[in-house]
């Protein structure tokens, strides 16, 4: 495979770097045309939609892999066409191009396509209502991509996080670092995720025999809140070594942390019809945690 990998430093395409290397030569893009160790790569704007054709048909990709997006979801309250190019429309002129060409489209959508008023995990055909602009415009591109006609494997997930880059776990053990008490949000539930896991079943789903198209739901299993993730990394971080001791996190409501987009109070995604289309066994959200923190 010649891979298009677009988004290559952010935290799941740096996972992705890792996890797509076997399958064949990874042609990696950023904004800035350098990736995160200043080597250079090739140059993709998300916020010129219609520069990405020209990259298309110099790189003739076998495969196309979309981890850019517009993910600044209370900035994107106030930033709306910014959002929309990078998360709608640049989807939308990928997935024509790799529709034109026979080519596959791989691209991640997210939780937040749904207003979080449901009371069982959500499901592929749930009905969509996003509550913010960043959630319009990422269901936007997922309708974008279905338009175009072609072959496509759209990931939601949620929650996601690393043991690089900027994420929750990244400021909890920076934060719980250096104070004694920290608040955190009870009332919204959903899924922590790990990049590498979405990378590593991203290259399964690749090598998988049946040329699938459609939408899944990628994320570990299980739910809590992000009082409760936030609980579970100090203590997962001080089992370890990472933290030499935990903090006091007190749960505090979602009005009491006020943010210009609203988030949905529960986002937990049903991934059954993922394990059984790919033949895949997620891992529970505690697990894929340990995982993490061994690498922190």
């Amino acid at each position: 495979m010649t891979i298009l990998l677009l988004g290559a430093n952010g935290q799941l395409g740096q996972e992705l770097r890792r996890a797509l290397a076997p399958l064949g030569t990874i042609v990696a893009t950023t904004r800035s045309g350098a990736l995160s160790d200043g080597s250079a790569c090739e140059v993709a704007d998300f916020d010129q939609p219609a520069s990405l054709t020209a990259l298309l048909d110099r790189v003739r990709p076998t495969v196309v892999v979309n981890a850019a997006a517009y993910t600044a979801v209370d900035r994107a309250e106030d930033d709306r066409e910014a959002a929309f190019r990078a998360n709608a429309e640049a989807p939308g002129v990928l997935a024509h191009w790799c529709a034109q060409a026979g080519v596959p489209l791989v691209h991640y959508s997210t939780d937040y396509v749904f207003d979080g008023q449901g009371t069982r995990p959500y499901r592929e055909d749930d009905a969509t209502a996003p509550l913010g602009v960043y959630g319009a415009s990422k269901l936007a591109g997922e309708q974008a991509i279905r338009a175009a006609g072609g072959r496509h494997l759209i990931f939601r997930t949620a929650w996601v996080y690393a043991s690089h880059s900027a994420n929750f776990l990244r400021t909890m053990l920076r934060v719980g670092a250096e104070r004694d008490v920290l608040r955190v949000v009870a009332d919204q539930v959903g899924t922590p995720t790990p990049a590498a896991l979405i990378a590593d079943v991203t290259a399964q789903a690749l090598q998988h025999d049946g040329a699938l198209s459609g939408t899944w739901h990628l994320t570990a299993k299980g739910e809590t809140s992000w009082h409760g993730f936030a609980e579970a990394i100090f203590a997962d971080a001080v089992a370890t070594g990472v933290l030499p001791r935990a903090p006091n996190v007190e749960a505090i409501t979602t009005a009491e942390y006020p943010t210009p987009a609203k988030r949905p109070a529960y986002s937990h995604l049903d991934v059954a019809k993922l394990e059984q289309d790919f033949g895949v066994s997620l891992p529970s959200w505690q697990e894929g945690l340990k995982r993490v923190i061994a690498d922190c």
